[in-house]
């Protein structure tokens, strides 16, 4: 399986702008540009499209892992926060919080289940960056 994003920028790093189209057109020319990325411009980044990213397949790769152990998760809540260190421009982590609902499951294999999806969710393995997992079982 292939998937493929699209980025297009005009001008100088500051000043310019540019705009990214991914394969399903969920993103159909989405806005970035400096101050989306470094402040708090309109538009997305390359930070927070990798958050979703592993916020999503982490989430998806749970619900497999508990699904296949017999549990089914009512519901299961990431957010992925990006940590750019632009002193040294590169990023240095990835922390993952969930929340999840999962009828029937003991705090014991809630947390293994989600610790398997840490480790085995193919986002997670791409990144060469720390990442961290807090679970909550609600």
């Amino acid at each position: 399986m292939k998937r493929n994003a699209t980025a297009v920028w005009n001008g100088t790093v500051k000043e310019g702008n540019g705009h990214l189209t991914t394969q399903s057109t969920t993103l159909n020319e989405t806005q970035y540009s400096f101050n989306s990325r470094f402040a708090e411009g309109v538009g997305t980044n390359p930070e927070e499209l990798l958050a979703a990213a592993h916020a999503g397949c982490f989430t998806m790769k749970l619900s497999a892992e508990l699904t296949q152990a017999g549990f089914t998760p009512e519901e299961l809540k990431t957010t992925s926060v990006i940590n750019l260190d632009p002193s040294i421009g590169k990023i240095t982590k990835s922390e993952l919080t969930l929340t999840a609902k999962v009828p029937g499951i003991s705090e014991e294999d809630f947390q293994k289940y989600a610790k398997i999806a840490e480790e085995g969710c193919p986002v997670s393995a791409a990144f060469n960056f720390e990442i961290t997992l807090n679970a909550t079982l609600v």
